[in-house]
């Protein structure tokens, strides 16, 4: 059995590893566009600040520890065409050369590219100027070189979402003025407003600016003091212009699923252009697999959707590379759990908020709630503010987000929802989990369990 993994991220390793685990003798090759094999894309941001000391240090694994587990790694080589009918992949190594790779079974997990706004300048600019997109080392490299030889004193970032609010942090720790530019109403449009709010202001009491409801229109290259900036002018909600010049910026508006090569060999395409699979990561094409963030997420709450994020990707790649083998494993779901630290603070949802509750069919009812993460005579306790999300007809938990203090353990109270989530609890059931306690760590009744009794007298008392 000769398996052929495209990508060399979260999916395709994820594919390689299982493959290899289940059959030690199965000959499993992995085609890697780039050098940088089962590199962490969600720890750049701690690089750049300085908090990863050396960008070696973001593998998962080094190229020496994949290649022990038995796997082949072609590395800086890129697949341009899958010959469906001779099951051959046409791959072009770093010379030039090309060659023709057979396969038994493909996974395709090439993953997402870098969503490039319509502004006006974006495609005239690049890392040369200061102005950067990231998404790979590539481009991480990119910037290190723009913060280590040009030594930007200020910074705009177009978007704040996860990784433009992480960015933030990090330039900021590197003693850059940074503008924050979100087009949308509030920053991490992911969580409901009340809590981005609160983000905004965490980010504005770091002395990051923050301009939300603004529209970036164009960048330029200028002049300052006699010194070559950039020039970024935008549009208010209410109309007016906003210009900004800065040494550098950042453009994170979100990524596209990369579904070209798939697409070209017949892969049918679903939601947002992501490549469709179901649930055991098939696609249409015989004997091709497709996982990570090109493909389709099942929704364990929403149905088929788009949601490319890390901890999904290694699962999908798990379920394609099994059966690719011959296994029959389904991918079971996502919720969308996810967090980020936002200097001291950490923001975090799984589930669906009320709009989205209502285009699956439910019928919302969110309370907010706050919270002690631990018994308020404990010193050192911190609040927790949260939104929770239910079903008002059956009860059922449909969502949870909170936001808190970074030693809170947000992350792990997240988790709490997202297994109750997982298992179709109602509100009203996630008070009888036994969770543990004691005054320095928690209370009698943990916070989340709080939140979903104040939902539960929401709901008896409407």
């Amino acid at each position: 059995m000769h398996l052929v993994m495209i990508g060399g991220s979260d999916a395709g390793i994820s594919a390689a590893l299982r493959a290899r685990d289940l059959d030690p003798g199965a000959d499993v090759t992995v085609v890697v566009a780039d050098a940088y094999p089962n590199f962490s894309i969600c720890g750049i941001p701690y690089y750049v600040s300085g908090e990863v000391t050396h960008w070696r240090n973001l593998a998962h694994r080094t190229a020496a520890d994949l290649e022990a587990t038995g796997m082949a790694l072609r590395l800086d080589t890129t697949a341009r065409r899958i010959d469906v009918g001779g099951r051959k992949l046409l791959v072009t190594a770093a010379d030039g050369t090309e060659e023709l790779i057979g396969y038994d079974k493909l996974v395709i997990g090439t993953g997402a590219v870098s969503a490039r706004p319509p502004i006006s300048g974006l495609d005239a600019l690049g890392p040369a100027d200061g102005v950067h997109l990231l998404h790979s080392m590539g481009d991480t490299f990119s910037v290190m070189r723009t913060l280590e030889h040009s030594a930007p004193a200020s910074a705009v970032i177009i978007g704040a979402g996860y990784i433009g609010l992480e960015m933030a942090e990090a330039l900021t720790a590197r003693g850059l003025s940074v503008t924050q530019m979100e087009q949308l109403g509030e920053v991490l449009p992911t969580v409901d407003p009340e809590l981005g709010a609160l983000v905004h202001a965490e980010l504005a009491a770091h002395r990051v600016e923050v301009l939300t409801g603004t529209t970036v229109r164009q960048l330029s290259r200028a002049s300052a003091g006699g010194a070559a900036r950039l020039r970024v002018d935008a549009t208010a909600a209410g109309g007016e212009t906003i210009s900004r010049m800065a040494d550098m910026v950042l453009v994170v508006t979100g990524v596209r699923p990369d579904t070209e090569l798939a697409a070209s060999a017949g892969a049918a395409l679903g939601v947002r252009g992501a490549i469709a699979v179901d649930r055991g990561m098939r696609t249409n094409v015989p004997d091709v697999f497709a996982a990570g963030d090109c493909v389709i997420t099942h929704h364990r709450l929403a149905g088929e959707t788009y949601l490319p994020l890390g901890t999904t990707a290694h699962k999908q790649g798990r379920v394609a590379g099994e059966n690719a083998l011959g296994g029959n494993r389904e991918f079971a779901g996502s919720l969308g759990t996810q967090v980020v630290k936002i200097f001291d603070q950490a923001a975090a949802r799984t589930g669906l908020r009320d709009h989205e509750a209502v285009a699956a069919g439910f019928d919302p009812v969110t309370t907010s709630f706050e919270a002690d993460d631990h018994k308020a005579y404990y010193p050192g306790s911190h609040r927790i503010t949260m939104r929770v999300t239910g079903d008002r007809a059956t009860g059922r938990l449909l969502g949870m987000q909170l936001f808190g203090h970074r030693h809170a353990e947000i992350a792990k109270r997240i988790d709490i929802a997202a297994t109750a989530l997982f298992h179709a609890m109602t509100v009203d059931a996630v008070s009888d989990l036994d969770l543990s306690y004691t005054p320095p760590l928690g209370s009698p009744w943990e916070a989340v369990q709080m939140g979903t009794q104040a939902w539960t007298r929401l709901a008896r008392s409407g």
